[in-house]
């Protein structure tokens, strides 16, 4: 679907030598842009021009190395500009900053076969599952579609039924962090056995012409987090992610929701209306061993940490008590998080402190913040949750890709 809108452009003008803090102000101002989630922005190389000093720039053969006019431009809507240009002009020193107003014609994907990913690796199912975890995890993707001869879709196999149904030891996020040879070891204990031994059958597949809030709305009834899709033959043609309707639900400009209402109105809550409100907490001074249990027994797997205020200090992911722990004793820590062995299969391992072992940058959102900037946060960090909180810096709790997901399908 195509809609008109109103938008603002902003072009930057500088010369290719111009730095701030060492760095090229044109690639700087292409940075700050995409962090506050700018719809878009392009650098173009002059080959001739001259500035405010009348000194002319080109780019002809004998004269390469001299500055030659770089011209930034950005495209958003109006409101979003507006927050943004005072960080540009802080940028853009040295050089024009100007603004106009204008209309473009934006392409807002509404159908699965707009984002979904055509690049899709399947497996047969009599695979060898350790071919299957060699392949998850060389793609960096936590599932793979089974099918048959004829690439009709039999079954997924997730990490999840690597995990339950076939004895791996750790999340494949984690597998990276395990040394080689217990890497070598969890996958040979899966040697010898098939996908059709743990696949998750018959599979949810989903058909290419489908609406992305129809997808959303599948995803959320059924608890999945992707989805095969086939064409009108019933044939494997790609796969569809939470991810992936979240990016293009991102991508949808304010000005362009009326004419697709059903996929966007969700967006208009605020964080508090999907609160995550179960949120683990710690303080710096308790032992990690305590933050463990804690994290193991909740969805959410980290623990907020909080000073003695009750504001936010950091937090601490499952990577972070294995980062704690030697190479040697990170098999034996995973299977105590796991509930696979006692907490004895550590050993002393987790050493230290919430304090010592979290991460301090931690990104959050205010609790009125609406769901397209909570959303534009995660996008541009790709992270899957983040901390919310009141004026003060106080926790109120935690919202995730699936709140999102569940407003975008209207269940919020």
């Amino acid at each position: 679907m195509s809609d008109w809108m109103e938008i603002d452009l902003v072009r930057v003008y500088c010369g290719e030598s111009d730095r701030v803090d060492g760095r090229p102000a044109y690639e700087l101002v292409v940075e700050e842009a995409r962090r506050h989630g700018a719809a878009g922005a392009t650098v173009f190389r002059g080959v001739l021009g001259f500035g405010a000093g009348s000194l002319v720039h080109t780019a002809k053969i004998l004269r390469l190395s001299e500055d030659l006019p770089m011209v930034v431009e950005i495209a958003d809507r109006p409101e979003r500009i507006d927050a943004l240009l005072p960080r540009i002009e802080k940028l853009a020193k040295g050089g024009v900053v100007t603004r106009q107003r204008m209309a473009a014609l934006f392409r807002c994907p509404v159908r699965v076969r707009d984002v979904m990913a055509a690049d899709v690796a399947s497996v047969g199912p009599d695979t060898d599952l350790g071919e299957v975890v060699d392949l998850l995890v060389a793609r960096h993707v936590k599932a793979v579609p089974v099918v048959d001869a004829g690439r009709k879709v039999l079954g997924v196999v997730t990490g999840g039924d690597l995990l339950t149904r076939g004895g791996l030891s750790a999340r494949l996020s984690l597998f990276g962090l395990l040394p080689a040879d217990a890497r070598e070891e969890a996958a040979a204990a899966l040697s010898g056995h098939t996908v059709k031994e743990v696949m998750t059958a018959p599979a949810e597949t989903i058909g290419e012409r489908t609406s992305l809030r129809e997808a959303s709305e599948r995803m959320v009834k059924k608890g999945l987090k992707r989805l095969p899709v086939v064409d009108e033959a019933g044939e494997l043609i790609g796969i569809v992610s939470r991810t992936d309707i979240l990016r293009a639900a991102a991508k949808v400009p304010v000005g362009a929701t009326e004419a697709m209402p059903r996929f966007t109105a969700g967006l208009m809550q605020q964080a508090r209306d999907v609160l995550i409100t179960d949120v683990p907490t710690a303080r710096p001074d308790e032992s990690l061993l305590d933050v463990a249990s804690r994290l193991v027994a909740s969805p959410l797997r980290r623990v907020v940490v909080l000073d003695a205020a009750g504001k936010v200090a950091g937090i601490v992911h499952d990577g972070d008590l294995l980062a704690r722990c030697g190479p040697s004793k990170r098999p034996g820590i995973l299977q105590a998080l796991f509930g696979k062995k006692d907490d004895e299969a550590a050993g002393v391992c987790p050493v230290g402190t919430a304090g010592e072992a979290m991460q301090t940058t931690v990104y959050s959102v205010a609790e009125d913040a609406a769901l397209t900037d909570v959303l534009q946060k995660m996008i541009v960090h790709g992270v899957k949750r983040l901390v919310v909180t009141d004026d003060d810096g106080k926790l109120r709790g935690m919202v995730d890709r699936e709140a999102v997901l569940r407003a975008i399908a209207g269940r919020v």
